[in-house]
Protein backbone atom coordinates (compact mmCIF):
# COMPACT_ATOMS: atom_id res chain seq x y z
CA UNK A 1 0.00 0.00 0.00
CA UNK A 2 0.89 3.33 -0.42
CA UNK A 3 2.49 5.49 1.59
CA UNK A 4 0.10 8.42 1.20
CA UNK A 5 -3.11 5.64 1.17
CA UNK A 6 -1.76 4.72 4.26
CA UNK A 7 -1.75 8.04 5.95
CA UNK A 8 -5.22 9.44 4.66
CA UNK A 9 -6.94 6.12 5.92
CA UNK A 10 -5.11 6.25 9.35
CA UNK A 11 -5.98 10.06 9.95
CA UNK A 12 -9.44 9.67 8.57
CA UNK A 13 -10.53 7.27 11.80
CA UNK A 14 -8.31 9.32 14.05
CA UNK A 15 -10.45 12.55 12.72
CA UNK A 16 -13.86 10.41 13.10
CA UNK A 17 -12.82 9.05 16.43
CA UNK A 18 -11.65 12.83 17.63
CA UNK A 19 -14.80 14.27 16.56
CA UNK A 20 -16.37 11.55 18.87
CA UNK A 21 -13.82 11.98 21.94
CA UNK A 22 -14.26 15.86 21.75
CA UNK A 23 -18.05 15.46 21.79
CA UNK A 24 -17.28 13.32 24.73
CA UNK A 25 -15.04 15.73 26.52
CA UNK A 26 -17.51 18.58 26.12
CA UNK A 27 -20.03 15.86 27.85
CA UNK A 28 -18.48 15.35 31.03
CA UNK A 29 -16.97 19.04 31.36
CA UNK A 30 -20.64 20.53 30.98
CA UNK A 31 -21.45 17.99 33.59
CA UNK A 32 -19.27 19.09 35.92
CA UNK A 33 -19.45 22.71 35.85
CA UNK A 34 -23.16 22.40 36.66
CA UNK A 35 -22.15 20.86 39.69
CA UNK A 36 -24.03 22.81 42.58
CA UNK A 37 -20.89 24.24 43.89
CA UNK A 38 -20.03 26.00 40.74
CA UNK A 39 -23.95 27.23 40.10
CA UNK A 40 -22.20 31.18 41.01
CA UNK A 41 -19.96 30.59 37.42
CA UNK A 42 -17.39 32.35 37.51
CA UNK A 43 -13.65 31.14 37.81
CA UNK A 44 -14.66 28.14 39.12
CA UNK A 45 -16.88 27.45 35.82
CA UNK A 46 -13.95 28.91 33.77
CA UNK A 47 -11.34 26.30 35.15
CA UNK A 48 -13.71 23.53 33.98
CA UNK A 49 -13.63 24.85 30.42
CA UNK A 50 -9.89 25.93 30.86
CA UNK A 51 -9.26 22.41 31.59
CA UNK A 52 -10.77 20.97 28.54
CA UNK A 53 -8.97 23.13 26.44
CA UNK A 54 -5.59 22.48 28.41
CA UNK A 55 -6.73 18.32 28.00
CA UNK A 56 -7.34 19.03 23.85
CA UNK A 57 -3.99 20.83 23.84
CA UNK A 58 -5.60 23.77 22.09
CA UNK A 59 -5.58 26.20 25.04
CA UNK A 60 -2.98 28.54 23.83
CA UNK A 61 -4.72 29.13 19.90
CA UNK A 62 -8.02 29.79 22.21
CA UNK A 63 -6.61 32.20 24.04
CA UNK A 64 -4.69 34.13 21.10
CA UNK A 65 -8.07 34.78 19.86
CA UNK A 66 -10.06 35.29 23.36
CA UNK A 67 -9.88 37.62 25.75
CA UNK A 68 -11.00 35.31 28.69
CA UNK A 69 -12.17 31.35 29.06
CA UNK A 70 -16.10 31.67 28.20
CA UNK A 71 -18.20 28.58 27.90
CA UNK A 72 -20.29 29.50 25.27
CA UNK A 73 -17.23 30.51 23.63
CA UNK A 74 -15.18 27.38 24.45
CA UNK A 75 -18.22 25.29 23.39
CA UNK A 76 -18.36 27.27 19.80
CA UNK A 77 -14.57 26.65 19.25
CA UNK A 78 -14.66 23.00 19.97
CA UNK A 79 -17.65 22.29 17.70
CA UNK A 80 -18.52 24.67 14.84
CA UNK A 81 -14.94 26.94 14.41
CA UNK A 82 -13.46 25.88 11.41
CA UNK A 83 -10.51 27.81 12.05
CA UNK A 84 -9.81 25.71 14.85
CA UNK A 85 -8.11 22.07 13.46
CA UNK A 86 -9.53 20.54 16.32
CA UNK A 87 -12.97 21.56 16.32
CA UNK A 88 -15.87 18.79 15.00
CA UNK A 89 -16.32 20.92 12.16
CA UNK A 90 -13.09 20.68 11.17
CA UNK A 91 -12.55 16.90 12.22
CA UNK A 92 -15.60 15.91 9.90
CA UNK A 93 -14.52 18.08 7.48
CA UNK A 94 -11.22 16.67 7.29
CA UNK A 95 -12.08 13.12 7.38
CA UNK A 96 -14.33 13.24 4.64
CA UNK A 97 -11.76 15.10 2.40
CA UNK A 98 -9.31 11.97 3.20
CA UNK A 99 -12.15 9.65 2.10
CA UNK A 100 -12.78 11.65 -0.96
CA UNK A 101 -9.17 11.77 -1.78
CA UNK A 102 -9.12 7.84 -0.82
CA UNK A 103 -12.28 6.24 -2.56
CA UNK A 104 -11.21 3.51 -4.16
CA UNK A 105 -9.61 2.28 -0.93
CA UNK A 106 -12.87 2.42 0.86
CA UNK A 107 -16.57 1.36 -0.05
CA UNK A 108 -19.12 3.41 -1.39
CA UNK A 109 -20.73 2.89 1.54
CA UNK A 110 -18.18 4.49 4.15
CA UNK A 111 -17.45 7.09 1.59
CA UNK A 112 -21.85 8.19 1.64
CA UNK A 113 -21.56 7.96 5.49
CA UNK A 114 -18.79 10.27 5.83
CA UNK A 115 -20.26 12.90 2.83
CA UNK A 116 -23.50 12.64 4.76
CA UNK A 117 -21.96 13.65 8.57
CA UNK A 118 -20.15 16.79 6.77
CA UNK A 119 -23.15 17.82 4.34
CA UNK A 120 -25.04 18.02 7.81
CA UNK A 121 -23.00 19.40 9.87
CA UNK A 122 -21.98 22.12 7.10
CA UNK A 123 -25.89 23.30 7.57
CA UNK A 124 -25.65 23.71 10.84
CA UNK A 125 -24.88 27.19 12.09
CA UNK A 126 -24.49 28.28 15.76
CA UNK A 127 -27.87 29.75 16.51
CA UNK A 128 -29.62 27.02 15.12
CA UNK A 129 -27.03 24.26 17.83
CA UNK A 130 -28.28 26.44 20.58
CA UNK A 131 -31.42 26.59 19.77
CA UNK A 132 -31.78 22.53 19.39
CA UNK A 133 -29.66 21.94 22.49
CA UNK A 134 -25.91 21.22 23.16
CA UNK A 135 -26.75 17.49 24.63
CA UNK A 136 -28.72 16.23 20.97
CA UNK A 137 -25.69 17.64 18.90
CA UNK A 138 -23.19 15.80 21.19
CA UNK A 139 -25.61 12.64 20.62
CA UNK A 140 -25.79 12.92 16.90
CA UNK A 141 -21.64 13.53 16.31
CA UNK A 142 -21.60 10.22 18.71
CA UNK A 143 -24.03 8.55 16.96
CA UNK A 144 -22.16 9.51 13.54
CA UNK A 145 -18.86 8.30 14.29
CA UNK A 146 -21.07 5.19 15.84
CA UNK A 147 -22.43 5.01 12.51
CA UNK A 148 -19.31 5.36 10.11
CA UNK A 149 -17.58 2.66 12.28
CA UNK A 150 -20.36 0.30 11.79
CA UNK A 151 -20.31 0.79 7.81
CA UNK A 152 -16.48 -0.31 7.92
CA UNK A 153 -16.50 -3.42 10.02
CA UNK A 154 -19.74 -4.36 7.63
CA UNK A 155 -18.39 -3.64 4.27
CA UNK A 156 -14.85 -3.07 4.03
CA UNK A 157 -12.11 -6.46 3.60
CA UNK A 158 -10.01 -7.58 6.13
CA UNK A 159 -7.38 -5.91 4.62
CA UNK A 160 -4.29 -3.52 5.13
CA UNK A 161 -6.86 -0.64 4.50
CA UNK A 162 -9.03 -1.91 7.61
CA UNK A 163 -5.98 -2.26 9.58
CA UNK A 164 -4.95 1.01 9.14
CA UNK A 165 -8.44 2.65 10.03
CA UNK A 166 -8.40 0.15 13.07
CA UNK A 167 -5.31 1.27 13.72
CA UNK A 168 -5.97 5.02 14.09
CA UNK A 169 -9.23 4.39 16.03
CA UNK A 170 -7.32 3.09 18.58
CA UNK A 171 -4.47 4.97 19.20
CA UNK A 172 -7.06 7.98 19.07
CA UNK A 173 -9.23 6.50 21.35
CA UNK A 174 -6.25 5.89 23.76
CA UNK A 175 -5.69 9.34 23.92
CA UNK A 176 -8.60 10.93 24.84
CA UNK A 177 -9.39 7.93 27.12
CA UNK A 178 -5.90 9.91 29.05
CA UNK A 179 -7.08 12.92 28.85
CA UNK A 180 -10.54 12.57 30.19
CA UNK A 181 -9.52 10.39 33.01
CA UNK A 182 -6.81 13.30 33.82
CA UNK A 183 -9.33 16.13 33.54
CA UNK A 184 -11.38 14.63 36.59
CA UNK A 185 -8.33 14.38 38.47
CA UNK A 186 -7.30 17.29 37.85
CA UNK A 187 -11.02 18.14 39.12
CA UNK A 188 -10.36 16.52 42.26
CA UNK A 189 -7.02 17.49 43.30
CA UNK A 190 -6.19 19.38 46.36
CA UNK A 191 -10.16 18.73 47.48
CA UNK A 192 -11.06 17.34 51.11
CA UNK A 193 -12.58 14.06 51.64
CA UNK A 194 -15.53 15.64 53.56
CA UNK A 195 -18.73 13.52 54.10
CA UNK A 196 -20.28 16.75 52.71
CA UNK A 197 -18.63 16.31 49.24
CA UNK A 198 -19.55 12.80 49.24
CA UNK A 199 -22.51 13.47 46.87
CA UNK A 200 -20.64 16.05 44.01
CA UNK A 201 -17.96 13.50 44.00
CA UNK A 202 -20.42 11.16 43.40
CA UNK A 203 -21.84 12.52 40.63
CA UNK A 204 -18.09 13.55 39.23
CA UNK A 205 -17.08 10.31 38.95
CA UNK A 206 -20.42 9.18 37.12
CA UNK A 207 -19.91 11.91 35.00
CA UNK A 208 -17.01 10.42 33.54
CA UNK A 209 -18.49 7.15 33.57
CA UNK A 210 -21.58 8.45 31.28
CA UNK A 211 -19.24 10.58 29.28
CA UNK A 212 -17.56 7.24 28.03
CA UNK A 213 -20.52 4.85 27.58
CA UNK A 214 -19.33 3.19 31.11
CA UNK A 215 -21.50 3.68 33.26
CA UNK A 216 -23.57 0.83 32.93
CA UNK A 217 -20.36 -1.83 32.78
CA UNK A 218 -19.06 -0.78 35.96
CA UNK A 219 -22.38 -1.53 37.58
CA UNK A 220 -22.40 -4.98 35.62
CA UNK A 221 -18.79 -5.35 36.98
CA UNK A 222 -18.51 -4.28 40.39
CA UNK A 223 -22.33 -4.12 41.43
CA UNK A 224 -21.41 -1.88 43.76
CA UNK A 225 -21.74 2.37 44.83
CA UNK A 226 -18.64 4.35 42.95
CA UNK A 227 -15.47 4.33 44.16
CA UNK A 228 -12.71 6.13 42.38
CA UNK A 229 -10.32 3.47 42.88
CA UNK A 230 -12.59 0.98 40.82
CA UNK A 231 -13.31 3.42 37.78
CA UNK A 232 -9.48 4.00 37.48
CA UNK A 233 -8.99 0.20 37.30
CA UNK A 234 -11.84 0.11 34.66
CA UNK A 235 -10.67 2.83 32.27
CA UNK A 236 -7.08 1.77 32.28
CA UNK A 237 -6.68 -1.82 33.05
CA UNK A 238 -10.16 -3.80 32.63
CA UNK A 239 -9.86 -6.00 29.16
CA UNK A 240 -13.55 -6.01 28.97
CA UNK A 241 -14.32 -2.59 28.78
CA UNK A 242 -14.68 -0.93 25.39
CA UNK A 243 -12.31 2.34 25.70
CA UNK A 244 -10.24 1.24 28.70
CA UNK A 245 -6.19 1.62 27.84
CA UNK A 246 -5.63 -2.07 28.13
CA UNK A 247 -8.40 -2.61 25.17
CA UNK A 248 -6.95 0.02 23.21
CA UNK A 249 -3.10 -0.77 23.59
CA UNK A 250 -3.71 -4.44 22.72
CA UNK A 251 -5.06 -3.64 19.57
CA UNK A 252 -2.72 -1.21 18.64
CA UNK A 253 -0.10 -4.09 19.38
CA UNK A 254 -2.19 -6.76 17.19
CA UNK A 255 -2.77 -4.36 14.53
CA UNK A 256 0.92 -3.69 13.91
CA UNK A 257 2.21 -6.53 14.23
CA UNK A 258 0.01 -7.73 11.62
CA UNK A 259 0.98 -4.90 9.55
CA UNK A 260 4.39 -4.85 9.86
CA UNK A 261 4.34 -8.95 8.46
CA UNK A 262 6.99 -10.37 10.94
CA UNK A 263 9.20 -7.51 10.61
CA UNK A 264 11.01 -5.88 13.41
CA UNK A 265 10.08 -2.34 13.91
CA UNK A 266 10.12 0.52 16.84
CA UNK A 267 6.81 0.83 16.63
CA UNK A 268 5.93 -2.85 17.50
CA UNK A 269 8.35 -2.86 20.40
CA UNK A 270 6.59 0.62 21.80
CA UNK A 271 3.34 -0.84 21.48
CA UNK A 272 3.88 -4.15 23.23
CA UNK A 273 5.66 -2.34 25.91
CA UNK A 274 2.43 -0.38 26.70
CA UNK A 275 0.39 -3.57 26.10
CA UNK A 276 2.16 -5.67 28.42
CA UNK A 277 2.22 -2.26 30.96
CA UNK A 278 -1.62 -2.40 31.34
CA UNK A 279 -1.69 -6.22 31.44
CA UNK A 280 0.61 -6.94 34.68
CA UNK A 281 -0.19 -3.19 36.16
CA UNK A 282 -1.65 -2.95 39.56
CA UNK A 283 -4.18 -0.06 40.22
CA UNK A 284 -2.64 0.42 43.65
CA UNK A 285 0.88 0.63 42.38
CA UNK A 286 -0.25 3.16 39.72
CA UNK A 287 -2.25 5.07 42.61
CA UNK A 288 1.31 5.48 44.45
CA UNK A 289 3.53 6.29 42.06
CA UNK A 290 0.80 9.30 41.00
CA UNK A 291 -2.54 9.15 38.96
CA UNK A 292 -1.12 12.90 37.28
CA UNK A 293 2.35 11.33 36.51
CA UNK A 294 0.99 8.05 35.45
CA UNK A 295 -1.26 9.53 32.72
CA UNK A 296 1.53 12.37 32.03
CA UNK A 297 3.95 9.75 31.26
CA UNK A 298 1.41 7.40 29.44
CA UNK A 299 0.40 10.19 27.04
CA UNK A 300 4.23 11.16 26.08
CA UNK A 301 4.82 7.39 25.30
CA UNK A 302 1.83 7.04 23.05
CA UNK A 303 2.64 10.02 21.63
CA UNK A 304 5.86 8.90 20.75
CA UNK A 305 4.51 5.76 19.40
CA UNK A 306 2.12 7.86 16.88
CA UNK A 307 5.42 9.40 15.77
CA UNK A 308 6.96 6.19 15.71
CA UNK A 309 3.57 4.88 13.09
CA UNK A 310 3.99 7.98 11.29
CA UNK A 311 7.81 7.29 10.17
CA UNK A 312 7.63 3.75 10.13
CA UNK A 313 4.75 2.96 7.86
CA UNK A 314 3.58 6.00 6.14
CA UNK A 315 6.64 8.42 5.27
CA UNK A 316 9.65 5.85 5.30
CA UNK A 317 11.26 3.17 3.87
CA UNK A 318 11.99 1.62 7.50
CA UNK A 319 9.37 -1.28 7.00
CA UNK A 320 11.08 -2.43 3.30
CA UNK A 321 14.55 -2.27 4.87
CA UNK A 322 13.11 -4.50 8.17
Amino acid sequence: MLCRTASELYWMSRHIERAENTARLIDLTQRIALLPERLERGKAGAACWLRALEALGVDEEYLARHDKVDGDDVLRFLTLDPANPSSIYSCLQLARESGRAQRGAITAEMYQDLNASWLEILGLNWEQLISNGVSPFLDWVKTRSASFRGVTVGTMGRDEAYDFLRLGTFVERADCTVRMLDIKYAEAHGEEEREARSAVQYYQWSALLHAISAFETYRKIYKDTIQPVRVAELIILRDDMPRSLAVCCNAIHATLTTLAGGAKVEAIRLSGALAAEVRFARIDAILAQGMHEYLTHFLERTHQLADEIGRQFMWSTDLAAA
